[in-house]
């Protein structure tokens, strides 16, 4: 069905600059046509079928399916972007069914790519607008089909709802032409449009065809929150029988005729290669039909292909390698060198630089406060290991995979099979667990290697949990140096914060698109300390990459997972260096900013949801932390006993992310973030020696327990003028929340993770 419809996006403001990776832009950016027009809708009808824009179709026997552009990986996306469309197309949540939408530019992510502007959330004006409008037109241009940076139900919120209103507007008009009357004198109800006076109607599955043939010229003004029936509200998770059901909805759980089985044994020091090989063992495996090598911009090795999936794990332990030497330090103590040499030298980029900070320490006016903080390698360490099924026949090459970037992967398939990437399908399965692994593209061009060595037959490439641990793309190892200037009695004066780590946006890219540049500033070096909720007089933060070559990527609330810590940390040494409270000191901290009213609001209910100012028991403390992560304020409570073995209690949480869409699923995310951070807090962490990495499994990289686990208590504001993310935001402020409550309980500072490093929880 053809159709008008106003950009997604605002007027590019002419000659503004925008630095993103490569992309320098002066004037305007890609020119009007290529932002304004609308990709191609992916969708072709079935039989007893009507498709009206690229999420929704509806069939003649009232079955109502909405395409969802983004990977359902436990979040409950595939539930909220069902609801927006259920909203406007005045039916229930229930009668909907959902399926992840096709490899295809329609379903791109402009609120992803928005987020990536530098400029903070809660800074406007021309020059932060504009650049954020660019980055937007760049997600849409580029067409990025990609589920990370907790953007889904940001990009989607008018996407999905003008999807529904779309369909909803085809179907009255489709009603009105058939009754003869106006669209005006029509009502819908519950997957029906009525017409009153005449004591007439028809349900929607009635009218589908004749309503897939009617183009609606404009959009129809969307609800107002106030009228909304299913969004602001609990909803049951479309997902939900499958999931306790068991059924194969995975992509370990792929099964096809003929198939074949895999593994792979890639180098275990990164970007390495083989200096020789003994495959005799290997091949001598019953099921074991063929070992060959593997190379491509994402690792260098063999891949087993069996019969079965045991024969080539175990093909995969008798093929025996000697491999290169690592292009990095072997060991930590290496790592830890190449840090300290790159926070010593000139920063790579200074995104916050305001007043004069030298001058506010050549003449301190108060007491010098000093620290030093790290965190070392986190693997992502998902529930379900790397696996993808591929087939290359002469129609093509088909995968299918549980990723957070189709598109990607279908580019990067394509090219390694020398196919055009219209020659590959890529089917998205549920995704068990992703937190930004499952974005890369390493576990699918695997599998896309060993299904050219395979004749046409699909094989099923299933990674070890060992291969999958020692082949992470690690959230980096991180430092900080900070110092600050603290009067007495009053928020300090100047503060200086160096962050130290690998650079991730260059790493992606050498992996990805080898063949593009990375030139230009990595906001995920200082994001989570440069565009926090703060509002000192002089206050500078520089970003210092290190030159060190292990792989890197999106781990749950990126650059914020090891900047909050080191960001929320100092606070508390700020206020005790002022003599004052964690909250009052943080209030103090963020006045003569009224943008900043959000985070003032997160701070006092979470003091008043957690008894902040009343007392303790004695061997109990309590530790506050914020932070503002992917548009949502949050403000986080933890209380310890440390009268044994350290056990975390109780954990309060107020979070304000504008607009809420279901109040569960946003709860249960914040839940999840927050044990998420406790894990690593607790004892994960991903060492190196002689170049490999050291943990192999659950048994020596675990999670935190049911044991271990807190209660928890959340409470939602909708105070922020903007929508802000749901799935990363409870990473961030866990890990400082319970340093600081530590603190508060035993007086020992702890600067460095796993905090088990200096203390011992319960369990641990």
């Amino acid at each position: 069905m053809a159709r008008k419809k106003k950009s997604l996006f605002g007027k590019i403001v002419r000659r503004t600059f925008l630095t993103a990776g490569a992309v320098a832009v002066g004037g305007v950016a890609f020119g009007a046509y290529l932002v304004n027009r609308d990709h191609d809708n992916p969708l072709v009808a079935g039989e007893g079928e009507g498709v009206f824009n690229p999420f929704v179709k509806i069939a003649t026997d009232g079955t109502i399916t909405v395409i969802t552009p983004r990977a359902e990986m436990g979040q409950g996306i595939h539930t909220t972007l069902a609801a927006m469309v259920a909203e406007e197309l005045d039916v229930p949540l229930s009668s909907i069914t959902t399926e992840h939408g096709p490899t295809a530019a329609a379903y791109y992510n402009a609120g992803m790519m928005e987020e990536g502007a530098f400029p903070p959330a809660f800074h406007s004006g021309l020059g932060a607008d504009a650049q954020r409008s660019l980055m937007a037109s760049m997600g849409k241009v580029l067409g990025l089909q990609v589920t990370g940076g907790s953007s889904s139900v940001i990009d989607g919120f008018d996407k999905m709802r003008e999807a529904g209103a779309e369909a909803r507007a085809a179907l009255v008009t489709a009603a009105a032409n058939r009754w003869s009357v106006s669209p005006d004198v029509l009502q819908t109800e519950n997957g029906s449009v009525i017409y009153a006076a005449g004591e007439q109607s028809a349900t929607y599955g009635e009218l589908v065809l004749e309503a897939a043939e009617v183009e609606v010229e404009e959009i129809p003004a969307l609800k107002s929150r106030r009228d909304w029936a299913v969004l602001g509200k609990r909803q049951m998770r479309t997902d939900i029988a499958e999931k306790v059901t068991g059924a194969p909805i995975y992509g370990i759980d792929v099964q096809l005729p003929d198939m074949l089985y895999g593994t792979v044994k890639i180098s275990p020091r990164f970007g390495a290669a083989a200096v020789s090989f003994d495959d005799t063992a290997a091949r001598a495996v019953p099921g074991v039909l063929d070992i060959v090598e593997i190379e491509t911009t994402t690792g260098k090795g063999f891949g087993i292909i069996a019969t079965n999936t045991w024969a080539a794990f175990k093909g995969a332990e008798a093929l025996q390698v000697e491999w290169g030497d690592a292009p990095y330090p072997a060991d930590d103590a290496g790592i830890t060198n190449r840090l300290v040499a790159a926070i010593e030298a000139e920063g790579t980029q200074s995104l916050m630089d305001r007043g004069d900070v030298d001058a506010a320490f050549a003449d301190p006016q108060g007491t010098i406060i000093e620290a030093e903080y790290s965190v070392p390698y986190l693997a992502h360490a998902t529930m379900e290991p790397m696996n993808a099924t591929a087939q290359l026949t002469e129609e093509g090459l088909t995968i299918w995979a549980g990723t957070q970037a189709p598109g990607i992967v279908q580019s990067r398939c394509a090219a390694l099979a020398g196919l055009d990437k219209d020659n590959v399908t890529v089917n998205t399965v549920f995704l068990g667990g992703g937190f930004g692994r499952r974005g890369e593209v390493d576990f699918p061009l695997y599998a896309t290697a060993l299904a050219m060595q395979t004749d046409g037959k699909p094989i099923k490439v299933t990674w070890t949990r060992e291969e999958d641990t020692t082949h992470d793309t690690y959230r980096p190892a991180a430092m900080a140096r900070m110092r600050a200037v603290v009067p007495e009695g009053a928020r300090a004066d100047a503060v200086e914060m160096k962050v130290a780590a690998p650079s991730i946006i260059p790493s992606v890219i050498a992996r990805t698109y080898p063949n593009l540049s990375a030139a230009g500033p990595d906001k995920t070096l200082t994001d989570g300390a440069y565009n926090q909720p703060v509002n000192y007089d002089n206050f500078r933060v520089s970003g210092h990459a290190a030159d060190l070559s292990i792989p890197v990527g999106f781990w749950r609330s990126v650059g914020h997972s090891y900047n909050c810590f080191f960001h929320e940390g100092f606070m508390d040494e700020q206020a005790e260096a002022a003599g004052m409270d964690p909250l009052a000191y943080r209030l103090a901290v963020m006045e003569g900013d009224d943008r900043l009213d959000p985070a003032r609001g997160v701070l006092n209910k979470v003091a008043e949801m957690s008894g902040w100012r009343g007392s303790v028991p004695q061997g109990k403390g309590r530790g506050l932390a914020q932070s503002l992560c992917f548009g949502t304020w949050i403000a986080m409570v933890v209380q310890v006993d440390a009268t044994d073995d350290i056990r975390i209690e109780k954990v309060w949480a107020a979070a304000d992310p504008g607009t809420v869409m279901d109040p569960r699923l946003f709860r249960d995310q914040v839940i999840g973030g927050a044990i998420y951070g406790f894990s690593a807090a607790l004892g994960e962490e991903i060492n190196f020696e002689d170049g490999q990495v050291v943990q192999q499994n659950f048994w020596d990289y675990s999670f935190m327990n049911m044991e271990q686990c807190p209660e928890f208590e959340i409470e939602l504001l909708q105070t922020s003028p903007h929508i802000g993310g749901a799935g990363e935001v409870g990473t961030p402020p866990a890990v400082p929340a319970l340093a600081n409550a530590i603190y508060a309980a035993t007086g020992q500072r702890l600067r460095q993770m796993p905090l088990s490093r200096d203390v011992r929880f319960l369990g641990v």
